[in-house]
């Protein structure tokens, strides 16, 4: 119980972080003429910011199933990237419904505060940790779309850049602390830029262009800081 109480704790920032961006997911489907429920019943059944907005965007110009299964697929691929990366530090005892649960619960935030921790994640550790950011997203979702014709519409867009926010406090102290971590962060922004600015890397979408640059800074910082096997 400790350690579920240790990993809600933990992971408590990312929940208030996800409140007002997934408020503004809440929304934006509100707004579309969706059914009421819908956007509450998408996030607790997915939690993915952006495979949520694109899906619903696909939804909303009426595209084929396989056209949103490939652009979810590419939008989100990263997961498996994050995923493979996080199974270095979890408790090898863990049972295949155990490492399922914890997968779901796998995002961009959950998994940088994760890969900091300086210990082996326990299942309970874990259970507690993807719980809280569930329920945060959740909930702001289920308000967003509740209270769609309330709030003016400046506020509502203005909402969401509080995760830009709340990853920038998860990475710069970090990086300040850790040369590996800073010369990854650099170079997964560079190679960003340049897929993002170059008129070649047009075409490329952006979660791909995520993808790309995410593993080819892993491959640099796996290359360049290797990690025993003792100290895993």
């Amino acid at each position: 119980m400790e350690d579920f109480l240790q990993g809600c704790r933990r992971s408590l920032p990312i929940a208030l972080g996800y409140f007002p961006v997934s408020f503004s997911f809440g929304v934006f489907v509100a707004s579309s003429g969706l059914p009421l429920g819908l956007a509450t019943l998408i996030s607790i059944t997915n939690l993915t910011s952006s495979g949520q907005f694109a899906g619903v965007s696909l939804m909303l110009v009426h595209a084929s199933y396989m056209e949103t299964a490939l652009t979810l697929l590419m939008i989100n691929a990263r997961y498996f990237l994050m995923s493979l990366s996080l199974s270095q530090k979890i408790d090898q005892k863990m049972s295949t419904l155990q490492r399922m649960i914890i997968s779901f619960g796998i995002t961009d935030e959950t998994f940088s505060l994760a890969s900091l921790e300086q210990r082996t994640l326990s299942f309970s550790f874990m259970a507690g940790f993807i719980l809280i950011p569930i329920i945060g997203w959740t909930s702001g979702t289920l308000v967003g779309e509740t209270l769609t014709n309330i709030l003016p519409k400046v506020l509502q867009n203005a909402m969401g850049l509080a995760l830009y926010g709340m990853f920038l406090a998860i990475i710069i102290p970090a990086s300040s602390k850790s040369r590996a971590i800073l010369e990854v962060v650099i170079i997964g922004g560079v190679i960003s830029t340049i897929l993002y600015e170059c008129p070649l890397f047009q075409n490329l979408s952006s979660g791909f262009q995520l993808i790309v640059a995410t593993l080819l800074a892993a491959i640099y910082g796996a290359l360049r800081y290797p990690i025993k096997e003792n100290n895993i």
